[in-house]
């Protein structure tokens, strides 16, 4: 043999004469390495196109270079100066309000909540308020003939039964529909969303009445800055000029934060379960490794006859597997790389922009250095055998198959590719905490079924020598003998099915008691209709509208603010450390109110409620889990700014809520004699009968046009859909690492051919008929895929169980006929493979395989 320095380029020549042979033994890996390497880049690549997309129309998303946003109250002139001084302003009003036909009289008639927007001459400032047909914003809104003009979503003509031309109610206002909206370029900053867009202008916004003191109505204040101008030095400045002003700020370099931060989160979790459709298919590289070069045992062990040392036969078919490997990724990039193509327009219905398709390196990149570290993680094991393993061993592989330990620096090889692929899944996510637990949770899992796998066959070792089994059901005995003999597929079977099987298992879990929540649990305590912006000189009428239907109870109603926590214990909020999972108290105003008597719906966890004729300084009751995230305890101050006015409480108790209860809570209630003097408005829920309902919306709507009414039940469907849409979206993914796992166990069965055949023909020489070694192997594959789903469907539900308790926080419920449904699939999807290749087996003639012997 050649010396150590030619011993590289002779591997090569070995490895590429062996490749001359062809992919067979390699095309389930080949597959599977793809699919999980095609699987990361197009997430990766598409979530590229859509970042692009959002910072590349980030103004127009935005509005305007700077966005300010008052809820409650304009800007003062002062502050309005402040910005005609910086550039071009567009002033837009959004609110909810009830409208209807105009035609239709009043008691008749279906009246339609609305995302109402208010916008000035000067919008948008970028992009384009696309309209159907395509008419200019001033003609849209124009007043005509004493008429303004207005502009909806297709679905408010759907739902009225309108046409464009006719006219619609909108509070005390009479406004004509002149287009259709295509694209609203700023949307994706809009408050969440309950009914579908109108849009009228500025100037007719004062003639429809609804706006009243403590109103819900939100300001959004847009600037087109000069060129060369730093948006966020210039809000700094606005900061110090008008520190109390209590508006939200952002410049276009964070346009869409909470849309940004949601995209982040999906596509980290569809990359994780990318990559662990990749571990599955090392699962299926490794079975393909093992078994081709099982198949080329004799050849191995000539060439160590020979005198090939063993390190050229590990970089022989260490070279060969990374050739068909990169094949492999490279075939998987190709595939990732042309899904932003392909699903762009797609796309465009649930996003605010199109996203920007092309070629994006660095998720490619990732993706590529993913099948690289897989592929030298699971086949590094099964070459190292082979190449330790003794030649007389070899010649025997068939009868005796491989068993080797690998070397201790072959463990720590191994062990570093194994860290280096999870360091490289934490380093490239973008929440390492969700990935360090995936990386935990991925490590656990594979541990927990090889570990099932071991039981399987050790269970089935027990069982096959008790006295019965001995005595009476030969064929069953010979079926449990197939699961922990040497060579028995069992691992690689429990293995490739079981973590897709989990995924399927734990997603359905959680789909089915979100959906079940909202669409079961709730409504049987919900109210049907919350009723906003009641002005408090309407209280009377408005109960008498509500008593006055019959069919109609459970009238609750409580005064309704809206402030702004700026300080904790007198630390700036924006400079206090809290969990981000609370973060969202402080992005904005929340909702506030004042009660003399505890709320319905929450319990007092720590502290106590003040007396009802309290009279003393401000004090507050605090959500426990708000207070909990927030470091915060009873006697610490809280500060509010309200309208301007800034309210700092000490906190008296908290109070643990059950919001699915949908009954009026609010995370801050305050004593009384704090907030009575502020403007405010009241909130109202009623429970209504089905047939009330439409009665009840008309003579609230028809008596008081400024309230508006939102009908949980839509409201709950529509959160329903969204919750849908999401579990489909990520069951699909669960669904295509089963199909690589499906794959993977095509591989093994398939690897497992050779000896099935041996196995067949050495029975029937025996006296095996046909129908014995048939039942015999469809035993075992129903076993195996029981087994594995049995496994599965355990995993599954703790995982479910843990997600909606822990992450959810909601109420769990076990579906059986979820799991029971998945388990069943997968026990049929291992007979009908395992039968397949058992049929296969079945057909080889004896002859062929006792000369060879």
């Amino acid at each position: 043999m050649r010396s150590a320095d030619a011993a590289l380029p002779l591997a090569l020549r070995i490895a590429r004469r062996e490749l001359r042979g062809g992919l067979k033994g390699f095309r389930i890996f080949l597959a599977a390495l793809a699919l999980g390497v095609a699987a990361i880049a197009a997430v990766g690549s598409l979530s590229a196109s859509v970042d692009g997309a959002l910072k590349g129309d980030a103004k127009a998303l935005l509005g305007g270079d700077v966005d300010l946003t008052l809820a409650h109250r304009e800007a003062s002139a002062a502050e309005y100066r402040a910005m005609q001084a910086a550039g071009l302003v567009s002033t837009s009003a959004e609110l909810r309000a009830m409208t209807r036909a105009a035609q239709a009289k009043e008691g008749t008639g279906k009246r339609l909540l609305v995302e109402l927007k208010a916008v000035d001459q000067h919008y948008p400032l970028y992009g384009a308020l696309e309209l159907t047909p395509p008419i200019t914003t001033a003609a849209a809104f124009a007043a005509r003939d004493g008429v303004f003009g207005a502009v909806a979503d297709t679905d408010v003509l759907a739902r009225l039964g309108l046409k464009l031309g006719e006219r619609i109610k909108l509070g005390d206002a009479t406004f004509e529909l002149r287009a259709t909206i295509g694209r609203e370029p700023d949307r994706a900053v809009s408050a969440f969303i309950l009914g579908p867009r109108l849009m009228v202008s500025m100037a007719a916004l004062p003639a429809t009445g609804l706006i009243q003191p403590g109103s819900i109505v939100r300001y959004n204040y847009r600037l087109k800055l000069p060129g060369g101008s730093d948006a966020r030095a210039w809000l700094a400045e606005l900061a110090r000029q008008f520190p109390d002003a209590g508006w939200r700020a952002h410049s276009f370099h964070n346009a869409t934060p909470r849309l940004q931060e949601f995209l982040d989160r999906i596509a980290l979790y569809l990359t994780l379960v990318g990559l662990t459709a990749l571990l599955v298919g090392g699962i299926g590289v490794a079975n393909a490794v093992k078994a081709y070069l099982d198949g080329r045992a004799t050849t191995i062990a000539i060439l160590k006859c020979l005198g090939a040392p063993a390190r050229l036969i590990f970089q022989a078919y260490l070279a060969e597997v990374f050739a068909i490997a990169l094949c492999g990724i490279a075939i998987g990039l190709a595939l990732g790389a042309i899904v932003p193509f392909l699903l762009a327009d797609s796309l465009a219905h649930y996003l605010p922009v199109l996203a920007h398709a092309g070629l994006h390196p660095a998720p490619l990149l990732l993706a590529a250095a993913y099948g690289v570290l897989t592929t030298f993680a699971f086949t590094l094991w099964p070459l190292a055998e082979a190449r330790d393993t003794p030649p007389q061993r070899l010649f025997r592989a068939l009868a005796a198959p491989l068993r080797q330990w690998p070397r201790r620096v072959d463990a720590l090889a191994l062990l570093g590719a194994a860290a280096a692929l999870a360091a490289l899944a934490i380093a490239s996510a973008g929440d390492r905490r969700i990935a360090l637990w995936f990386v935990a949770g991925a490590v656990a899992t594979l541990a927990a079924f090889r570990l099932s796998a071991w039981l399987i066959a050790a269970s089935a070792r027990a069982a096959a020598r008790t006295p019965f089994v001995l005595s009476a059901w030969p064929t069953l005995r010979l079926a449990l003998a197939n699961l922990y003999r040497p060579g028995a597929p069992t691992a690689s079977v429990v293995l490739s099915l079981g973590v897709g099987l989990t995924l399927l298992v734990a997603v359905g879990l959680v789909e089915g008691n979100l959906l079940r929540e909202v669409t079961e649990t709730l409504p049987a305590g919900a109210p049907s209709y919350f009723f906003i912006d009641i002005q408090p000189d309407q209280l009377k009428g408005f109960d008498e509208a509500v008593r006055g239907v019959e069919g109609t109870s459970g009238l609750e109603q409580v005064p309704s603010l809206r402030g702004r926590i700026t300080a904790l214990n007198g630390v700036a909020a924006e400079r206090a450390k809290i969990n981000p999972r609370s973060a969202w108290v402080l992005e904005s105003d929340r909702g506030l109110t004042y009660a003399a008597i505890p709320p319905p719906g929450a319990r007092i966890v720590a502290g106590s409620w003040w007396p009802a004729d309290y009279a003393g300084p401000p004090l507050v009751s605090l959500d426990a889990e708000v207070a909990r995230d927030f470091a915060l305890k009873l006697g610490d101050t809280l500060t509010v700014n309200v309208l301007g006015r800034e309210v700092t409480a000490r906190i008296a108790s908290f109070r643990e809520i059950e919001w699915s209860s949908l009954t009026l809570n609010f995370v801050m209630v305050f004593s009384p004699g704090v907030l009575e003097g502020a403007p405010q408005t009241f909130i109202a829920t009623v429970k209504a009968s089905a047939a009330a309902e439409e009665p009840l919306v008309r003579a609230v709507t028809d008596r008081f046009a400024n309230i508006s009414a939102i009908h949980v039940k839509e409201a709950l469907e529509a959160a329903a859909s969204i919750l849908g849409s999401i579990a489909s979206a990520v069951r699909l993914t669960a669904l295509f690492t089963l199909i690589v796992g499906t794959l993977v166990l095509a591989g093994a069965l398939a690897a497992e051919h050779e000896r099935r055949t041996y196995d067949a023909v050495v029975l029937k020489v025996l006296g095996a008929t046909r129908r014995t070694l048939l039942a015999t192997f469809l035993i075992e594959y129903g076993v195996l895929g029981a087994a594995a789903a049995a496994v599965a469907s355990a995993l599954g539900t703790l995982v479910g169980y843990l997600v909606t308790t822990r992450i959810m926080e909601g109420a769990w419920h076990f579906l059986p006929a979820a799991v029971a449904g998945t388990a069943l699939g997968s026990t049929l999807l291992t007979l009908a493979l395992g039968f397949a290749g058992t049929w296969r087996a079945l057909g080889e003639r004896p002859a062929p395989y006792l000369r060879n012997e």
